[in-house]
């Protein structure tokens, strides 16, 4: 269309051809050439037309496509096996103390050991790797050496309070907090040395304890002197991580995988350029029910949908999130596909616990998002939602309530 007649329509049927010599025309290149939309469709598309090449040279080529077809199978197939990683393990160099830290001007051997100022370990500067690592890790956990105990039983209580003893899990020392009850720190410590560094004691210890079994109910005084809730006159109440609600949706609906070890899952589509780059994915199957704590991590890349729980990313050690709240958390927990999709699966659930009662699916579903059942006033009002807008939509609104997302 050179002369510009047909500007306003667009050619989906064409042929491509050019001449050499006069009325010897060729086709090069026709509108079945073209790749389809659909990726799905790729494999179907005839990638070589040899139609216009001489007879001799048409059957090399169609076994060359075989061949490369076969190829590319193979390695597809390869592609998809077992990864082994596998190391090469050699003596360590001399190390040798460096005047002033500069790398050229290294002075005396130094012998493997612990700092200085906290003891020896009492090894020979020749001593195995072995050897050496064994009488590190006794060292780390001798009844002398205090610290390692109450660190580890410090973070076991900020998994269940929401907040450490110390408010500094990574920093015991001087720049650190003080502990609000250093008598309990230590008596947790020495339960744990005493019963051969068993979490499962410690974590069942305080589950049973009466601090643990408070209610969240706020007191005006007590509020006024320990908004905090730091010294434990009730339960702190807060917001669930971000690995735990999205394991709370799906074991809610029925669908949480619970296989323990194995390969993981990935939630991103992965696009090559010169580069990797990353994308959340939108469709989500079995295969991604796992509990999060099974879905591989990409730096600087976070979690299509509760990467904005305060969920820090592989490029960074956190040893205490932030807690915030965002416009873009209730947006996410709304509106996301993943959510949505369980929420139709939660409602289809619900459906085959009770198919004739509206009431007794709202019964069961308060039992399976709050495990206590609905009171007269909340099952009318569920009643007249569901009427309006339907059970999934009752679903989705379950997950973006308090009580589901809050400890308390």
């Amino acid at each position: 269309d050179q002369e510009g007649k047909f500007r306003d329509r667009l050619p989906v049927q064409y042929k491509i051809e050019i001449a050499l010599q006069p009325d010897q025309w060729t086709t090069v290149a026709t509108h079945k050439d073209r790749l389809p939309y659909d990726k799905n469709a790729v494999a179907a598309v005839v990638e070589y037309d040899f139609s216009q090449v001489a007879a001799a040279k048409r059957s090399l080529l169609e076994e060359s496509v075989v061949q490369l077809q076969s190829l590319r199978q193979q390695m597809t197939h390869l592609s998809k096996s077992q990864v082994v990683y596998a190391g090469t393990f050699t003596t360590p160099p001399a190390i040798f103390r460096l005047y002033r830290g500069d790398p050229q001007a290294p002075r005396e051997q130094m012998k493997p050991d612990a700092i200085e100022i906290l003891g020896s370990l009492g090894l020979a500067s020749d001593a195995p790797e072995k050897q050496r690592r064994e009488r590190l890790g006794k060292w780390i956990v001798a009844p002398e050496n205090p610290l390692t105990a109450r660190v580890i039983v410090n973070r076991i209580w900020q998994h269940c309070f929401g907040i450490g003893i110390v408010d500094t899990p990574s920093d015991f020392g001087a720049a650190g907090t003080s502990p609000t009850h250093p008598a309990l720190l230590d008596y947790l410590a020495c339960e744990l040395r005493e019963n051969q560094w068993s979490l499962k004691h410690i974590h069942r210890l305080i589950l049973e304890s009466a601090t643990f079994r408070q209610v969240s109910t706020p007191r005006t005084k007590a509020l006024k002197k320990d908004g905090d809730s730091r010294y434990l006159w009730r339960f702190p109440p807060r917001r669930l991580e971000a690995e735990a609600i999205r394991d709370s949706i799906l074991a809610v609906s029925g669908v949480l995988d619970l296989r323990r070890g194995g390969p993981g899952f990935s939630g991103f589509e992965v696009e090559m350029e010169n580069v990797r780059h990353y994308f959340p994915i939108e469709q989500y199957g079995p295969e991604h029910w796992r509990r999060m704590i099974y879905q591989t991590k990409v730096r600087q890349e976070q979690d299509g949908v509760f990467g904005v729980f305060d969920c820090p990313d592989a490029s960074q050690v956190v040893a205490k999130r932030s807690r915030s709240t965002t416009p873009l958390q209730a947006l996410n927990l709304l509106n996301s596909k993943f959510v949505i999709q369980q929420s139709q699966i939660m409602s289809e659930r619900l459906i085959v616990e009770d198919p004739e009662s509206v009431s007794g699916q709202i019964r069961a579903a308060y039992v399976y998002f709050y495990a206590r059942k609905p009171t007269l006033d909340e099952v009318k009002d569920s009643k007249r939602f569901i009427e309006q807008y339907g059970l999934a939509a009752f679903c989705r609104v379950l997950f973006n309530s308090n009580e589901f997302l809050f400890v308390q």
